[in-house]
């Protein structure tokens, strides 16, 4: 039994700790991190997908001129 009853009915105050503090800063951090790479995967497709489309055509271009151009064959050793 305490000796002093008005401590008794006192809480002692609870210290988050330092190391608690490091792992939820750790946990929002790389959570911020991994948001960031998903958003830039993201983009990165969307102008690949781009990219992709604008250079092929739909329909294939024919050349008028279809002379067949002489490739001389490349000598091995």
């Amino acid at each position: 039994m305490p000796t002093n009853p008005l401590r008794a009915s006192v809480r002692p105050r609870v210290q988050v700790s330092s190391a608690r503090n490091l792992n939820i800063v750790a946990m929002a951090l790389t959570a911020a991190l991994v948001t960031l790479q998903l958003v830039g995967l993201v983009m990165l497709e969307r102008s690949h997908a781009h990219a992709m489309q604008v250079s092929f055509p739909r329909e294939a271009t024919s050349c008028a001129d279809s002379a067949a151009a002489s490739v001389s064959p490349i000598p091995y050793d």
